[in-house]
This record gives structure tokens, sequence and C-alpha cells, in this order.
């Protein structure tokens, strides 16, 4: 009973940053990068992680001969802590930015720009924004730490690194919206409130983005 009351109560604690037992980034917390979250729907991505996607359902991906991706944006743009300096924020871009060339460019030569024939990729980490007042540092800050339900031997609550992004893919030629995609991950977990976040904390979470999305790209080629 006791240990119910306790995972209770962390769970309303950490409700209005991530969501409870929410596999997907919830309507309240999309951050506003994508113009339009009308047309989202659940759905299970390639590893079988659940995602918010749209797929334009007249694309005709075999039209497209090159990637181009740009430079992964943080959105909001977030003021650096203690805990997330500016190196950990420059460290996750950047490493964004190398795993979806690594693995969109096994299938896809990557142009140095758009154009028609193109398939541009316009991505962003994204604040887990929050309605609730008390909870307001976290609109600014693109990852959020929530106390785990689980406690140390010491009785210090383990960090969890949560990540979110949103990417919109865009035809180079005239700027068409061709897919959509709104999902998050669960990186390393931090030994306690005091350790400074590192990029490499989420790398794992990065690589299934990108291994998703290069999988995404094959199956609507064998269509």
């Amino acid at each position: 009973m006791k240990l119910a009351l306790t995972m209770g109560t962390l769970c309303m604690a950490s409700l209005a940053v991530v969501g409870c037992a929410s596999k997907v980034v919830e309507p309240d917390q999309y951050s506003g990068f994508l113009k339009d979250y009308s047309q989202l729907k659940e759905a299970k991505s390639p590893s079988g992680a659940t995602v918010m996607r749209w797929v334009d359902p007249k694309l005709d991906i075999n039209q497209y001969t090159s990637v181009y991706i740009e430079p992964t944006q943080l959105y909001p743009k977030p003021q650096p802590t203690v805990k997330i300096p500016q190196t950990t924020l420059n460290g996750i871009t950047g490493y964004y930015d190398q795993a979806l060339k690594r693995e969109i460019g096994k299938s896809l030569p990557l142009a140095t720009g758009p154009g028609p024939g193109v398939i541009v990729v316009r991505a962003a980490i994204t604040a887990v924004s929050s309605k609730t007042e008390s909870l307001k540092p976290y609109e600014v800050i693109p990852i959020a730490l929530v106390a785990a339900a689980v406690s140390t031997a010491s009785g210090i609550r383990d960090q969890e690194t949560d990540l979110a992004t949103e990417a919109v893919f865009l035809d180079g030629g005239n700027n068409h919206v061709l897919a959509q995609v709104v999902r998050k991950g669960t990186g390393k977990p931090l030994e306690n409130d005091s350790q400074v976040m590192k990029a490499d904390d989420v790398k794992s979470v990065i690589d299934g983005w990108a291994s998703d999305l290069h999988q995404s790209y094959l199956k609507l080629k064998a269509k």
C-alpha cells in the first residue's frame, strides 16, 4: 500500500512534465515548432516505439533522389543551467545531425541544400512544456529531469533524462510538407540530482530516432 501511494505521488508530481506512463508527447506538450499538429495520429515506429505521426497519403517517395539535413534546432531556445550546460545542449544537437546523416545517408545521397527531388529534414529538440505554473522552468529546458520511482541504496532517487523531438519533412522544390513526427525517449538515468547531464546520456535515444527514420524510408520505398 505504501509503495502504491509513493508511486502515485511521484506520478502526480511528474505528470505535467512528461506524462506518467505516457509513451507519447501529449498535445499540451507540443512546442509549436510544427505549423500544424491536427493531423498527427498515434502510430508505431519500425522499432515498436509509440509516436505521433502523419505522412501525406499522396506521397511518392520515389521522386526524391537525395536528402538535405538542416542543422538541428533547440525549440524553444533554452537557457543553459548548471545541470544542463550549453556544451551539453550543443552536443545533443550536433549528435542528432550526425546520426540523421549517418542513417539516412545509407539509402540517399546527402544534398548540400534544398531543391527539386530533395527531401528536406527539419528537426528540433523540443521542450516538454507544462501548463502548471509551478513547473514553468521545464518550458524552456528541452530535457526534463524527473525523479524516478526507484530509490538507490543511499536513499537518493535516480534522475530520469527525457528527450523529445519534433520533425517535419519537406519537398525541397516547393516546401510542401511530406510528413511530420513527434516523439520522445528516455536516456541514461543520472545518479543524483546534482549530476551534470552530458550528451552521451541521450545518444542511445537519438540513435534510435535516426534508425527508425531510415527504416521508415525503406518501408515507404518498398511499397
